[in-house]
């Protein structure tokens, strides 16, 4: 019976063992640098402007909420488009009301200016 798990066993070991293997070679032959370049931020190359305590402006939070609503939405009308012949004319009275509500938000959002970046 456990036969059959010998090879999960041997592909854990064995990436066990790569990961020790390469963490040990990165500290014993990894280039050392001063603290001082450590503990500044890395923003793809470009030295970084400003410091990492300064405000994030409240409309970047608002977008990105917003991403993660729609994206929810998005979420439940694919298994609703796959199932929906089955559903009949109930499930798209259902998913209506939803997509009416989500748009109403949207249209709420759109009026009030947060998705608008200045």
């Amino acid at each position: 019976m456990f036969e059959d798990f010998y090879p999960i066993l041997f592909l854990l070991a064995l990436a066990t063992i790569i990961a020790v293997a390469l963490t040990l070679l990165s500290i014993l032959f990894g280039r050392k640098t001063s603290l001082s370049k450590k503990g500044q931020p890395y923003e793809c190359g470009i030295d970084p402007v400003g410091t990492t305590k300064d405000p994030v402006p409240v409309k970047f939070f608002m977008i990105a909420i917003s991403f993660i609503l729609f994206d929810i939405e998005i979420i439940f009308l694919l298994p609703w488009a796959v199932v929906a012949r089955d559903l009949g004319m109930f499930g798209f009275a259902a998913m209506s009301v939803f997509v009416l509500v989500i748009l109403v938000g949207y249209f709420y959002e759109l009026g009030k200016g947060a998705l608008n970046w200045d």
